[in-house]
This record gives C-alpha cells, sequence and structure tokens, in this order.
C-alpha cells in the first residue's frame, strides 16, 4: 500500500495583513475541491529571516509560495531564494503594479497596508456621516459635546448640508437651529467657543430662499416663516445668541456650501 501524499501547503506571505493574498488564494483552492489544500497565512514580513523560513518550509513540503511583497527588496529577495530552492512562488500584486506604473507613467508607493489606511479612513467617513444625521436639527444635545464642530443658526442657512459635507471631510458635526421661542441648549454654552461655527445670512437672501423653500413643500408663501420681519426677528435673536457664545461668525449669503466648509476647515484645522 502505497503511503498517503502529505497535504499541499500554500504559504501565502505578505509585508501587510497577507488578507488580500489569502483571500485570492481561496477562490482559486474552491476550483479544485474536494482536494485538500492547507493554507498558511505569513503576515508582517519584515525581514529575510522570515522568508528564509518561509522557503525552506514550502522546499520541505513540497508548498507552494504566494506573495503581496511591496517592498521591492524582499520581493526580489523572496523570488531569488525560491529558483535556488526550486520553489513555486507566485507574485500576486508585481505585475499588476508595473502594469499600472507604465499605464500611469507614475511609479507606485510600494509602501506595506495601503488598503487598511484607505478602510480606516473610509469608516471614519461613515462614522462621521452618521454622526451627523444623529446629531442633526439639535436633535440630541449631547452630540454637541461629542462634536468636532457644531454649526448655529436659523433655518435655511445650511447647517445640514454643511453638516454632511464636513462629515464627508471625517469631522463629526452636530448642529443646532436657533429659533427665538427655543431656549438653545445649556451644552452649547459648556464647550469651547473655537468649535462653534455661526452661520448668518442676508435677510432678503433668506426671504428669497425660504419663499422658495414653500414653494417646494406645496405652501403658501404668506406663511410666517417667509415673512421678513419675521426673519429680522430671527436673525437678530442668533446674532444674540452668538455673541453670548463668543463664536465666530460666517456669513454665508453670497457663498456655496463648499466655499463655506473650506472657510471652517481652515479654522478649525484640516483632519
Amino acid at each position: 500500500m502505497s503511503p498517503l501524499k502529505p497535504t499541499p501547503i500554500v504559504y501565502v506571505i505578505s509585508d501587510s495583513a497577507g488578507e488580500t493574498g489569502e483571500s485570492v488564494v481561496k477562490a482559486a483552492i474552491v476550483q479544485f475541491l474536494p482536494v485538500a489544500v492547507e493554507l498558511k497565512r505569513l503576515p508582517f514580513v519584515h525581514d529575510r529571516s522570515a522568508i528564509n523560513q518561509a522557503v525552506e518550509g514550502a522546499r520541505a513540503s513540497g508548498g507552494v509560495i504566494v506573495f503581496t511583497l511591496v517592498i521591492p527588496e524582499l520581493r526580489d529577495y523572496l523570488l531569488e531564494q525560491a529558483v535556488k530552492n526550486h520553489v513555486i512562488c507566485i507574485d500576486l500584486l508585481g505585475p499588476i503594479i508595473s502594469s499600472l506604473e507604465a499605464a500611469l507613467n507614475q511609479q507606485a508607493r510600494h509602501e506595506p497596508g495601503m488598503i487598511h489606511k484607505l478602510d480606516e479612513v473610509y469608516f471614519r467617513k461613515v462614522e462621521a456621516v452618521e454622526f451627523a444625521v444623529k446629531y442633526d436639527d439639535g436633535r440630541d444635545p449631547n452630540g454637541v459635546l461629542k462634536a468636532d464642530i457644531i454649526l448655529t443658526g436659523v433655518s435655511r442657512t445650511s447647517k445640514t448640508p454643511l453638516s454632511m459635507y464636513l462629515a464627508h471631510k471625517s469631522y463629526k458635526v452636530a448642529n443646532v437651529p436657533l429659533v427665538p421661542e427655543l431656549t438653545p441648549p445649556q451644552e452649547l454654552f459648556t464647550i469651547n467657543p473655537k468649535k462653534i461655527i455661526g452661520l448668518t445670512i442676508n435677510p432678503d437672501k433668506l426671504n428669497e430662499i425660504r419663499r422658495e423653500r414653500l414653494k417646494a413643500l406645496g405652501l403658501g408663501e404668506e406663511a410666517n416663516y417667509a415673512k421678513v420681519q419675521r426673519i429680522r426677528e430671527e436673525l437678530a435673536h442668533a446674532e444674540s445668541v452668538m455673541r453670548k457664545l463668543g463664536c465666530v461668525v460666517i456669513d454665508v449669503s453670497s457663498k456655496a456650501v463648499e466655499e463655506t466648509a473650506s472657510v471652517i476647515m481652515e479654522r478649525i484645522g484640516h483632519k
């Protein structure tokens, strides 16, 4: 009776977490089911000794090496050792990076872990967007205490669009409406005023915006919401609150959301 063949081993070597290489190998292994294949991931390989151990293991077991090394010195060393030891060695990223360098006429960074850094940026943005939605329009005063930026002003001064725009820049933003009949949340007066941005606007411009808003809602323009006298009262009240807060005030009358956001980021500091 012939001895059983050992289970083939695929070594996945990476100078980062190795998840990309492992995913590709798993997708390929499925094509050979029900043949059993052992998978060994060797992440965060940053020196030659780790490469030597992997090559020796693959040579002894008749295994295969698949790698996603982006540091040229490590990649070249692994390929050299694989040839010397007659080990099958597959470079997953090298040909793609080389082709893109040629197509884009630009050198790659050759920096490990870039995918995870991009993931971190993405999840920070998602978290910031969720924060902006949760603490929009003064729904929960606790957001004021947790936010990177607090926007305050009367209705239709672009507080919500600004909150979402800044959220996509990874800022956690809460916005608080100022209405004469409502007392601003006490939390607003307990935080560093440098985090607060007051938004003001020309009364006539606001009147025009509010009338258009009422039209969009199918309501008459005679509503108190769009009357100039009411608007002046709201703006005067907001100005009084902002003076007490000691916050920066930005006039958004002739500014696009992107322009206002740029001014805010310059004052607060870029993420």
